[in-house]
């Protein structure tokens, strides 16, 4: 007679010794990403632009060799090898990548004034960086049987007016996600997740902390009844990039507190 199936107890840890590299990492959602990799028994290797952000996550998260930092341009080929090569000589080896690091501003005003460099610096931050990190990340991710996680936005579903380069990118972002996932399945998993609006003010670098300016009608239009916050991105990241979620690949997560549901009247 066939056994009814096992009761399998959570693990409390699902990235214990694991090393997962997060771009964009030292500040925002990055952070709070990196921060639920460390408390989820991870070690993480974070990029950034900001070299101080970087350094201070360091100092305050005071997890000895389990985190480092190294500056990141991800719109940069040689940038991308370097960081990649860094944190196999530190860890030895890559279980997941989060492709974080992006221009936040999506307002560049009206299309017909949108100049192409700036086009392309969105392009080159937002979708090319994730594709650069992707392709030098792969071979090591796959020897893990690793997972790839893409930081997008839920303007790659919906806009406000002005916000081409970024609704394009971030669009482009999911279109990448699900074409990886069929092209580096079954070795390496690869999903994305669309935030909504989280809340970043008191994330940032020690200079530049404060208390978010948050009013009640910003609260009370989530259906949730808050917004957002690095933590959320973060606890959402680690079911992904864990095994718990072997069976999930090629698939966009909406995180926005229930907002793109609810309909909107003026």
């Amino acid at each position: 007679m066939l056994q009814p199936p096992a009761i399998i107890p959570h693990d409390l840890q699902p990235l214990r010794d694991r090393v997962v590299l997060v771009t964009g990492g030292a500040q925002g959602i990055g952070r709070g990403i990196a921060q639920a990799v460390l408390a989820a028994g991870g070690n993480v290797m974070i990029g950034d632009l900001d070299a101080a952000a970087g350094r201070a996550c360091l100092r305050e998260w005071q997890v000895g060799q389990r985190a480092a930092f190294r500056h990141l341009d991800v719109s940069r080929e040689a940038s991308v090898r370097r960081w990649i090569d860094a944190a196999m000589r530190r860890f030895g080896r890559i279980d997941g990548l989060v492709n974080n690091a992006g221009i936040a501003d999506p307002h560049r005003g009206p299309v017909t004034e949108l100049s192409l460099t700036e086009w392309n610096r969105y392009l080159g931050s937002n979708l090319t960086g994730a594709f650069l990190c992707s392709k030098h990340a792969l071979p090591a991710l796959a020897r893990a049987q690793g997972a790839i996680v893409n930081i997008a936005s839920t303007r790659a579903l919906q806009s406000e007016p002005d916000t081409e380069a970024y609704a394009a990118s971030k669009g482009g972002l999911l279109a990448l996600s699900h074409a990886l996932a069929v092209s580096t399945g079954p070795a390496v998993r690869v999903n994305a997740i669309l935030p909504g609006w989280i809340a970043t003010d008191d994330w940032r670098k020690p200079e530049a902390r404060k208390v978010p300016a948050l009013e009640p009608q910003d609260r009370a239009q989530h259906p949730v009844g808050r917004v957002g916050t690095p933590r959320d991105v973060g606890a959402l990241a680690v079911y992904l990039l864990s095994t718990q979620s072997g069976f999930v690949t090629g698939q966009s997560f909406v995180l926005d507190g229930g907002m793109t549901v609810k309909m909107q009247y003026t």
